[in-house]
């Protein structure tokens, strides 16, 4: 069935040999779904199952994402001396499966190295592989540490089409489906594991688009959904006519079976009756974060979730998400009150709750912070207050949180977003205390939006209008506002959008028209504030540049933020 001209691995059959026998059409399943990191069995279960769904819905061949059965990224999972022995069973359990074929992203291991691959299964035998060529050392990636470059193209004929396989970054550079063209290819297909980030749906469908129209050829791209840690997969799969028009695409963020039939004659695909819902970019950001949580917290495992609800607009945002992600039996709101919090924090925080209809409890922390402080009282010599005493207000509501997450087996949720975190207006092991953070890539003017977003969906808003529309505070001390400390967000994040997302520097920051003495503060904290975010949980990557894996920089160096 395949054809490599030049891999010794693969030896061609007879049937690629062949002159393709007259087919009318090819239906083709784009099996976008779920594949749960480390968990082979199960993986190549549901293969199994969506397989069989696909043929009894007259499918002749079924295409799982890349890396599906072992789920991606499995980042050093892929260097247990087991795995190989884990995926062949896998792959080898497969084999009763007749009458339709299967191409199955798995990592290949061999005498030759580790592979980022794709095999083609049919009737019972492995009729060939393929490895991936271009292997992505950016952002989230990170496969030269663990895969091996494939250096050959793999076609294979079936009724009457020969078809080229690809998988993700290989269909991003302009060689590798310009080869399978000059090969004989009449269709490409790609699989992936493309990670989510804002609009990146339709840069997919530029390159996509571009990608067809030169090499004239149809296109089926398969993309993984679903959350893995800190990234989402958002899906979106599509069929490609060799014009670059769309003729299937499968739903944002969501498991589905999506059948696309091509016609061999003409090399066209049959075009899918109704369109997917279009998302707007407030949309698209929500459900990634309703995703990432869900998934997080189900596949690890814990009961439910702990907020600590402040009456602000981060803790309200995020008590939405929550709910959306997991269910209201499955959140726990918990409002902490010191002398500071206002009574409007306390009303509103408590009529979310019951707007969403989640457990709610007051927990006062007047004597935990008093009894600390009256602890520290000597040690401090009566130095004057500062910003030690409202950590510890900060820090008395963590414990309180982690205690409870200790005594009943829920994950506290952290509720600091983005431009927070850039400069540090965050209190270590006091709010940054929790296991995931689902702001935590959400600048707070994009959580206004979300925010407003929210409560469009429905009738009556989910979020009190004057939680969005007071200024915002910590509530640490008497009458305290955020701009106290810091520019207005709005200016504060665009100065912060320039600096961490698109890499400029102080003086091209200044030449956009900001205040020089602004920007310098500004990178000062980002840069101060490194330290911090190393110790911070975990959260949902929606922007181009997240922090964590996708943004490390030494926590002690001398660089000079004006050289």
């Amino acid at each position: 069935m395949s054809k490599d001209t030049d891999n010794p691995n693969i030896n061609p059959s007879t049937e690629a040999s062949k002159t393709k026998k007259s087919q009318e059409t090819v239906t083709f399943a784009l099996a976008q779904s779920h594949f749960l990191v480390g968990d082979i069995t199960t993986n190549a279960d549901k293969m199994r199952s969506l397989a069989l769904e696909a043929r009894d819905q007259g499918a002749d061949v079924i295409i799982f994402p890349e890396l599906a059965l072992l789920g991606y990224p499995p980042q050093d999972l892929l260097l247990r001396p087991s795995l190989s022995g884990r995926v062949k069973n896998a792959l080898s359990s497969l084999s009763d499966i007749d009458d339709i074929v299967m191409i199955v992203g798995y990592p290949h291991v061999d005498h030759h190295g580790t592979f980022n691959s794709a095999a083609i299964l049919h009737n019972g035998h492995q009729k060939g592989f393929y490895h991936k060529q271009i292997l992505p050392n950016y952002g989230v990636f990170d496969e030269r540490r663990y895969f091996d470059k494939g250096r050959n193209q793999v076609l294979f004929d079936y009724k009457g089409i020969t078809i080229g396989l690809l998988i993700c970054e290989d269909l991003w550079e302009k060689g590798p489906a310009a080869d399978l063209k000059k090969q004989g290819a009449d269709l490409i297909v790609s699989l992936n594991a493309s990670p989510f980030e804002i609009e990146k749906q339709e840069n997919r469908k530029a390159m996509l688009a571009k990608r067809s129209r030169e090499n004239n050829l149809p296109i089926i791209y398969v993309n993984a959904v679903g959350g893995q840690d800190d990234l989402v997969f958002d899906g979106g799969s599509m069929a490609i006519q060799a014009d670059g028009s769309v003729a299937h695409e499968a739903p944002r963020f969501m498991n589905q079976l999506t059948l696309a039939t091509l016609d061999v004659k003409t090399a066209q695909f049959d075009n899918q009756d109704k369109e997917p819902l279009t998302l707007s970019r407030e949309s698209e950001m929500y459900q990634a974060l309703v995703v990432g949580l869900r998934d997080y917290v189900n596949n690890s495992g814990f009961k439910g979730i702990i907020v600590g609800l402040s009456g602000g607009i981060d803790s309200a945002l995020t008590l939405c998400i929550a709910v959306d992600a997991l269910g209201a039996d499955k959140v726990y709101a918990v409002m902490m009150p010191y002398e500071y919090t206002s009574q409007i924090s306390l009303e509103d925080a408590q009529a979310q709750a019951r707007r969403l209809n989640v457990s709610y409890t007051v927990c006062p922390i007047f004597d935990a912070v008093e009894g600390i402080r009256h602890t520290l009282a000597p040690l401090f010599n009566k130095s004057p207050a500062d910003t030690t005493e409202e950590n510890i207000q900060a820090r008395a509501r963590g414990v309180v949180l982690m205690a409870l997450s200790n005594k009943f087996g829920h994950l506290v949720i952290t509720t600091g977003n983005k431009s927070e975190l850039a400069v540090g207006y965050s209190t270590l092991y006091g709010d940054m205390a929790g296991g995931f953070d689902v702001l935590k890539d959400v600048y707070k003017s994009q959580v206004y939006k979300l925010a407003s977003y929210r409560n469009r969906l429905e009738d009556t808003p989910v979020i009190p209008e004057r939680v969005i529309t007071r200024p915002p505070s910590a509530e640490l001390r008497p009458d305290q506002k955020d701009q106290d400390s810091l520019p207005d967000y709005d200016v504060l994040d665009n100065v912060l959008m320039s600096y961490i997302d698109e890499d400029m520097g102080y003086q091209d920051i200044v030449d956009k028209g900001f205040d020089a003495a602004m920007v310098a503060k500004v990178i000062q904290m980002v840069d101060n504030s490194e330290y911090k975010r190393l110790q911070s949980p975990i959260g949902t990557k929606i922007s181009h540049k997240a922090f964590g894996r996708e943004r490390r920089y030494p926590l002690v160096n001398k660089w000079s933020i004006k050289g």
